[in-house]
């Protein structure tokens, strides 16, 4: 029991001791170390050394750590910002396209030589391939009876169907009871475009286009004024096929819509009707 205790007590003199003594060497002048000092010095110094590593590591760890801390709240700043600009972007993008729509609309209805009342699309057939949309009027109008012109800046959208109070259905120009006067806008040639009612996609068939009439695949076609009803030279649809048999009177075509339905938001509605517009005399029926 007394060796261990004297053994602890030389320990803690021993662990007191030799950093003074390492201490009083260092700073004494080395031509005054004796021959202890050189020892307590030559022993002392890997420790030093060690000791010194240890702490630049551990300084260069902590160093690290603290950097890399800094770094990822820097990130998580610049990941939430980002998103923010990006939601700016977006919401800037849909506010220029639909200014741009709304000017186009604008312009349209400047156009036009007859009244005209917006509205805003509401509502819409459950299917994909819907073929009545419902809108909602701007402003009030009594005089809303079936079968007006509804147009958008795109082109012909269709015509009114029945309304009530403010809200109006609209039978889109795809709709097989729907029917539009038009002429090839390249070569003039008339036909009678009518929506083939196709569950599977937007599309219409044109009618009455006789066999020597000029058309082709990508040809516009326009309203053509005749009957009153719609305006003269609004795009109705472009060509996507035209079959050319060899017997009957007529050619076979098939139209896209101008129209992106799907995206459809707002329309205006021809209140009257617009002077007619005869066709040339060789192009009547």
């Amino acid at each position: 029991m007394n060796l261990k205790r004297y053994r602890d007590f030389v320990i803690v003199l021993l662990a007191l001791a030799v950093p003074f003594w390492f201490l009083r060497a260092s700073m004494r002048d080395p031509k005054q170390n004796t021959g202890a000092d050189r020892v307590i010095i030559g022993l002392a110094a890997p420790i030093q050394y060690a000791a010194a590593t240890l702490a630049r590591g551990l300084s260069n760890l902590w160093g690290d750590y603290i950097y890399l801390v800094d770094v990822k709240e820097d990130n998580a700043k610049q990941a939430s910002q980002i998103a923010r600009l990006r939601e700016r972007v977006r919401k800037l993008e849909a506010l220029e396209e639909e200014n741009r729509r709304l000017r186009r609309l604008l312009d349209l209805r400047q156009s036009l030589r007859t009244d005209v009342v917006s509205a805003q699309v509401i509502g819409k057939s459950t299917n994909d391939f819907f073929r009545v949309v419902r809108v909602t009027l701007d402003r009030e109008a009594r005089d809303i009876g079936p079968n007006l012109p509804v147009l958008s800046a795109d082109g012909v959208v269709g015509t009114t169907l029945k309304s009530a109070g403010d809200t109006v259905d609209v039978r889109l120009v795809v709709d097989a009871g729907s029917g539009v006067d038009v002429v090839v806008e390249r070569t003039g040639a008339r036909g009678f475009v009518r929506g083939t009612g196709d569950e599977g996609k937007y599309s219409c068939s044109v009618e009455y286009v006789q066999r020597t009439d000029e058309i082709e695949v990508g040809d516009l076609l326009v309203t053509s004024g005749v009957g009153r009803r719609f305006p003269k030279g609004i795009p109705v649809g472009t060509v996507t096929q035209v079959i050319r048999r060899d017997f009957g009177i007529y050619q076979q075509v098939y139209v896209a819509p101008s129209v992106d339905f799907s995206r459809l938001e707002e329309v205006l509605i021809v209140m009257t009707a617009t002077p007619e517009e005869a066709p040339p005399p060789a192009q009547r029926r």
